[in-house]
């Protein structure tokens, strides 16, 4: 106990460069979690995929459509339970700056393959009765203050126009990370207004998803598919909803780097805060040292005073920077949550935390034992502060 008790108070020898040091490493602690959630975050709707969904879509690119007719030729492929379809809309409501995700679907099943869309009943029911009726998420809901029976207008980009809706159903995420930012609207009132205004888009969705009945079959399954539509006018592309996933994640390949560049970066700075602060440490402490080895002092002996106060900073440091890694993080999470659905640090990014703390705080003692293990007693002795 003698010695945890020298630990301690060597720590607190000068306290204002110690509270400058545990400061430093935990806003760098709190800076790299934060960084490590938001790559987590970049990749939650991947994780949230169904295994037993593919995607299936234009084989060129996502922003070129398929023909609807494809749909019955794809649910007599062995092993496709069932299939629904999507297009991305694109308007603008008031304001380029409001945006969010808006899908014109099938609304006869579109809500029975994503069960993680949780709607009520009767709200269902009046959506499937009505045209012009959308469901919206429960976030999206709160940011415009919308309520069940309030009309919407969007500006069409994609498909010019102005289109009038009416809320008819909010939904809410059965999952954490289930988006609830949509606003889903029928496909055929999309369908009905591009056969009178352009008969030529008419019946072109965005792409269709699969319930496939084996999560195992999914490479056999998307081969037949994508052969079935060989040297068509519109070849397809089937892949696992993961792998759909992933591929928007790539786009943000640079930032998804940059991140964890200078999610390291801070890694050095850490190191570098408290490896000043031990070598400084170690410099004052020659003298002490060598007469501490005259008294019968052991090597060992120093060398857990050295790591010990090392560690004891680092993971002061650590919790402190946990700690407001906990606060300020749920604070981005509620600022971020029409974009990061579920944006809060996991248990992997404080373990990240306070074991990078952890190997800083013994890295930092490297230095310092070496020179306190090395020098010779008389010559420390003759060191004057």
């Amino acid at each position: 106990m003698r010695i945890f008790r020298l630990i301690y108070k060597n720590a607190f020898r000068h306290k204002l460069r110690t509270f400058l040091t545990v400061l430093g490493l935990a806003l760098a602690v709190m800076a790299f979690g934060l960084i490590r959630t938001f790559i987590t975050a970049w990749y939650s709707g991947a994780e949230a995929a169904a295994p037993d969904r593919l995607v299936t879509r234009n084989a060129v690119s996502i922003i070129f459509t398929l023909p609807i007719s494809y749909k019955e030729q794809i649910l007599k492929i062995d092993g496709v339970k069932d299939v629904t379809y999507a297009a991305w809309f694109g308007g603008i409501y008031v304001d380029p700056k409001n945006f969010f995700p808006q899908y014109a679907v099938d609304q006869g099943n579109f809500f029975t393959l994503f069960p993680e869309f949780i709607v009520p009943p009767e709200q269902f029911e009046a959506f499937k009765d009505e045209r012009k009726a959308v469901i919206v998420g429960r976030r999206l809901a709160d940011r415009f203050g919308w309520k069940i029976g309030d009309p919407i207008t969007l500006i069409g980009t994609i498909y010019p126009g102005d289109w009038d809706f009416i809320i008819r159903g909010i939904y809410t995420g059965r999952d954490i990370n289930t988006d609830e930012t949509a606003f889903i609207m029928r496909f055929d009132y999309l369908d009905e207004v591009m056969r009178r205004d352009s008969p030529g888009r008419a019946g072109q969705i965005g792409w269709y998803a699969l319930k496939i009945d084996d999560p195992n079959r999914s490479a056999e399954i998307a081969r037949q598919v994508d052969a079935r539509f060989k040297n068509s006018l519109a070849e397809t592309l089937t892949e696992t909803e993961k792998e759909f996933q992933l591929s928007f994640i790539q786009m943000s390949g640079a930032i998804i780097l940059g991140l964890r560049i200078v999610s390291f970066l801070i890694i050095g700075v850490i190191l570098l805060v408290l490896a000043n602060t031990m070598a400084m440490t170690a410099r004052e402490r020659i003298s002490e040292h060598a007469f501490m080895r005259t008294l019968g002092f052991r090597g060992y002996h120093l060398v857990g005073l050295i790591l010990g106060e090392s560690f004891f900073m680092a993971t002061l440091g650590g919790l402190i920077g946990i700690g407001l890694l906990a606060v300020v993080g749920n604070l981005v999470g509620v600022a971020l949550s029409q974009f990061f659905p579920g944006f809060a640090p996991d248990a992997v990014a404080y373990l990240l935390c306070i074991g990078t703390a952890l190997l800083v705080g013994l890295g930092a003692s490297i230095f310092p034992i070496q020179r306190a293990l090395r020098i010779k007693i008389v010559d420390g002795l003759r060191v004057v502060d």
